[in-house]
């Protein structure tokens, strides 16, 4: 059988080509045979238009069939990452959990057209198992369908999707600047961030400046919804200031309200997130120079109804805060250094006494690490051999006060993407 699969392949291919090749040997209708002189041309006649509210009968052929392929990309994120303390204080879905190498993710994005009213977009994240219990396994990361041709400057997105919700939130991470994410951000969401099933309006206003309203519907899917305080509902103010020909900003608004986005399970778990998000940046256009040098920032402010611990009964309203600060520059074409400053606050209750939100040291419960200040430093180096490939060294201290020992760590980082992917966001 194994000597006889190449003659099949070959038998395979050849009918698969013989109606081609056949139908390239054969002259076209009209054609003379050869030696024949053909006889005078007729004048084509005149091309007629649709008729009105009717469609254009689409082009056919290589053309036609090759606009049907979405655009497919792979990007593998692997760290290599040793820690002080077990289990360190990582809050990211991706972010390396353990001494040794992490597969952070292997990213499958498809994206296409759909027709003149939608474009479809999904990315489908591979995972392996973790040393810390984490199964590994396909996961839906993704999948929204994007109007194109909405009136009035609206634009819809229906499926699931990262929330706009600050700057941050929304981005995957290859585009991130560090290895792990801010502590902030599974604090407050979800080791994945802030992400649901629902939809999305946005809404490009006519102001002098960049000014686009962003609102969203949305659930966690694992929550059966019995009522509408399990929903969350989000607004945001995204604006874009061009301050000269080299220098630019962002700023934005943001926020949450609705079912408690860090605790999914409790169905009666609730939230009010609000945030304000800064990105400042510096790329001169003149010389051919590739430098860049960004200041990215964002803070939050968080009131929930959460169920505690003893000797609290019932439920309490809890209030924290937190952010960071991240300075990045390119100093070279393939050369990058950033650094990075963050902050969280413990949950504290309304006579300001600190009440996180389950057991002191449960591993599984972040709040038990926010019991007094968190600040974390992180510093790293970058090198691109190419546009398709990224290398970074990264190193971290993390001081989680109350006396506690400073937890040191080391990661480094190796990406390589395949495929189309277009360009990521300002």
């Amino acid at each position: 059988m194994k000597q006889l699969t190449p003659a099949f392949i070959a038998i395979w291919i050849g009918l698969s080509l013989a109606p081609a090749i056949a139908a390239a040997e054969e002259p076209e209708p009209g054609t003379p045979p050869a030696g024949e002189t053909p006889p005078p041309a007729e004048p084509p006649p005149a091309a007629e238009p649709p008729p009105a509210n009717e469609p254009a009968t689409p082009a056919t052929g290589a053309s036609g069939i090759q606009s049907l392929n979405p655009d497919l990309s792979f990007i593998a994120d692997i760290a290599g990452a040793w820690f002080s303390a077990k289990p360190p204080l990582q809050t990211g879905e991706h972010d390396p959990r353990n001494n040794g190498f992490t597969l952070q993710q292997l990213e499958l994005a498809a994206s296409s057209a759909v027709d003149p009213y939608f474009r479809f977009d999904s990315f489908i994240v591979f995972k392996v198992p973790r040393p810390d219990g984490e199964a590994g396994g396909v996961e839906i990361e993704e999948v929204y369908a994007t109007t194109t041709s909405l009136p009035a400057n609206l634009q819809l997105r229906v499926g699931q999707f990262l929330t706009r919700f600050g700057r941050f939130n929304p981005t995957h991470p290859h585009t991130w600047d560090f290895v792990d994410q801010p502590l902030e951000i599974g604090r407050l969401f979800s080791p994945d961030g802030n992400r649901g099933l629902g939809f999305e309006l946005s809404y490009l206003t006519p102001l002098p400046w960049y000014a686009e309203l962003v609102g969203s519907m949305t659930h966690d899917s694992a929550l059966e919804i019995s009522h509408a305080g399990n929903l969350q509902g989000m607004v945001a103010l995204k604006q874009f200031f061009a301050l000269s020909d080299d220098w630019s900003l962002m700023w934005g608004l943001s926020g949450i309200v609705g079912s408690d986005p860090s605790a999914p399970a409790d169905p009666d778990g609730r939230s009010k997130i609000g945030g304000t998000d800064l990105y400042l940046k510096y790329r001169p256009l003149s010389g051919g120079s590739t430098t860049i040098v960004s200041l990215q920032a964002e803070w939050f402010y968080r009131q929930r109804d959460a169920a505690v611990v003893p000797p609290a009964v019932g439920r309490e309203t809890l209030h924290d805060t937190g952010g960071f600060a991240a300075l990045f520059w390119r100093f070279a074409q393939r050369w990058a250094t950033a650094a990075r400053w963050e902050l969280g606050t413990p949950s504290r209750d309304g006579a300001g006494v600190v009440t996180p939100h389950c057991e002191m040291g449960e591993a599984t419960c972040t709040d038990s690490a926010f019991i007094a200040d968190v600040q974390r430093v992180s510093a790293n180096l970058t090198f691109w051999p190419t546009e398709f490939s990224r290398i970074r060294v990264q190193g971290a201290a993390t001081m989680p006060g109350a006396g506690q020992d400073t937890e040191w760590s080391v990661m480094t980082a190796f990406e390589f993407a395949v495929g189309a992917h277009g360009a990521h966001a300002f």
